[in-house]
C-alpha cells in the first residue's frame, strides 16, 4: 500500500505553505527529508485514506541539509543528520514533492561541504510497493 506524505511549513500564511506532497511504498518508519522547514507539519496518508501519522515536527538545534524523520506509532520524531552509510537506502523527500533513493553522502567534517547522489525511478499507475528490480532500499 502506497502512503502520501504532506509536509507543510507552519511559517507563512494562516495555514502555512505547502513544503511537499510525496508518494512511497507504505510501511516506511524513517525518510530524509532535504532542505525541510524549521516548523513542520507531518501527515501521513494510506492509500486507503486512513492516517497512519499526524503531527507537527520542529527543528530543536543547528540547521543540517538533511533531516530523519521516524515514525514510531502515533509520533514523529525529528533529528537533523549528516548521513553515513547506514542511511543509504532511505528514500528522501525533496521539496516540491519528488521522492528519491539516498545512494551516496559525503561531507567535509566541519559540515562546510557535502556531496549526495540520489537515485528516482518511477512506474506508470504507480502500483504499490513498486521499486525497480536490484533497487537497495530500506524499511
Amino acid at each position: 500500500m502506497n502512503w502520501t506524505w504532506n509536509l507543510r511549513s507552519r511559517d507563512g500564511g494562516m495555514n502555512g505553505l505547502e513544503f511537499a506532497r510525496a508518494t512511497t511504498a507504505g510501511g516506511f518508519s524513517r525518510v530524509l527529508v532535504h532542505a525541510a522547514p524549521a516548523r513542520l507539519q507531518v501527515e501521513v496518508v494510506a492509500e486507503d485514506d486512513s492516517v497512519v501519522v499526524r503531527a507537527d515536527s520542529d527543528r530543536d538545534g543547528d540547521y543540517s541539509p538533511i533531516t530523519l524523520l521516524q515514525l514510531d506509532g502515533g509520533t514523529v520524531t525529528r533529528s537533523e543528520v549528516w548521513p553515513d552509510a547506514a542511511m543509504q537506502g532511505l528514500p528522501v523527500l525533496l521539496p516540491g514533492g519528488e521522492v528519491g533513493v539516498l545512494t551516496a553522502w559525503e561531507h567535509a567534517e566541519d559540515h562546510s561541504w557535502w556531496r549526495w547522489s540520489v537515485e528516482f525511478s518511477n512506474h506508470t499507475g504507480r502500483p504499490s510497493d513498486w521499486q525497480p528490480p536490484g533497487q537497495q532500499m530500506q524499511r
